[in-house]
């Protein structure tokens, strides 16, 4: 048997899950992100995605059948769509500075228009056999941009004072669309969390590890929103049996994929957070093993969060909930 040693060669960043998770599976929206056909490092060490080039998506909204309000979490980058009905303009959330999981974010009033009952947020006590929201889980647009090595990630530049050299390095033209997501995501990373929030963007599936790790410990358990089929508009879920149940204890670290040319995820860690399986089963017999994030402390959340809006709560009243986008991770204690 010849054993060859690829002394210079990042190896797969699945195989660094493994060592540090050997017990934790991975969740589809991992192994979803993880390149099919394996990475090599070149001598410059620089990063061939797609076809050479990167498009970074920039979701400008889809109003479904007959208009709607439109949520898109993810920013661009595949999410939940929730519709709130047949009127009104579509209402983009996510497409600009701030997602709905940045919680210093203040929505402002022109983005509820005349739809303020948008299903993202809901309250705790909604999670329960028949419970009926209008979703749409849609599937990744940016498909190239999945996870690099870290030590590859590591060598590319991750911050404002360096946007143009991140331009160049993926051939976004300054200016576009694509320009102004780069430099949405990198703003929003270097951004402070709110009081008692441990933040931290991550570049690579190993730095999401550590940073999972060095806050929950090495025993943990993995879980990502999974939809059996896609469904091109929006459908009618509601919560099917008895088959709601808490995963973890009241701690956890989230990760929410951001708009980049790679996987880029923003994590955050509280001490006040329950994480939930939901069944959900569409009107057309469809079924979404989804995961919801319930933060039963939103007192230090900016007043104006979109939450707030659209369920009419104080912050701090009662504890606020959102499905996990289908792309999404939330660690919890075993």
């Amino acid at each position: 048997m010849q054993v060859v040693m690829a002394t210079n060669a990042a190896l797969p960043p699945e195989f660094y899950w493994k060592s540090m998770l050997p017990t934790t599976p991975m969740p589809k929206a991992i192994t979803d992100l993880l390149h099919p056909a394996g990475w090599r490092e070149e001598k410059d060490a620089s990063v061939g995605v797609g076809n050479g080039s990167v498009n970074v998506g920039v979701e400008k909204g889809n109003q479904g059948q007959g208009g709607g309000t439109d949520v898109n979490v993810g920013g661009g980058n595949g999410g939940v769509n929730v519709h709130t009905g047949p009127k009104g303009k579509p209402v983009h959330v996510g497409v600009g500075p701030h997602s709905p999981f940045d919680y210093n974010y203040a929505a402002s009033d022109n983005q509820l228009r005349d739809h303020p009952n948008v299903a993202l947020f809901f309250l705790e006590k909604d999670l329960h056999h028949g419970t009926k929201f209008n979703l749409h889980f849609t599937h990744t647009l940016n498909v190239d941009a999945t996870f690099l090595p870290r030590k590859i990630a590591d060598s590319i530049p991750f911050s404002s004072n360096k946007v143009s050299d991140i331009l160049n390095k993926f051939s976004i033209t300054p200016g576009s669309d694509e320009a102004q997501t780069v430099k949405n995501t990198v703003s929003e990373c270097e951004e402070r969390g709110i009081k008692g929030e441990e933040k931290r963007c991550v570049t690579s599936l190993e730095s999401m590890v550590d940073f999972a790790t060095s806050k929950l410990g090495n025993s943990v358990d993995a879980f990502s929103t999974e939809v059996r089929k896609e469904s091109e508009f929006q459908e009618e879920y509601r919560i099917a049996g008895s088959g709601v149940k808490k995963l973890g204890g009241e701690k956890g670290v989230v990760c929410h994929k951001e708009s980049y040319p790679y996987a880029v995820f923003y994590c955050h860690k509280s001490d006040s957070t329950k994480v939930y399986s939901v069944p959900l089963e569409g009107a057309d017999g469809s079924r979404v093993k989804a995961v919801a994030v319930c933060h039963t402390n939103t007192s230090p959340w900016n007043p104006k969060h979109l939450a707030f809006k659209v369920l009419k709560v104080q912050p701090g009243a009662v504890p606020v909930c959102h499905f996990l986008p289908r792309d999404h991770v939330v660690f919890v204690p075993k």
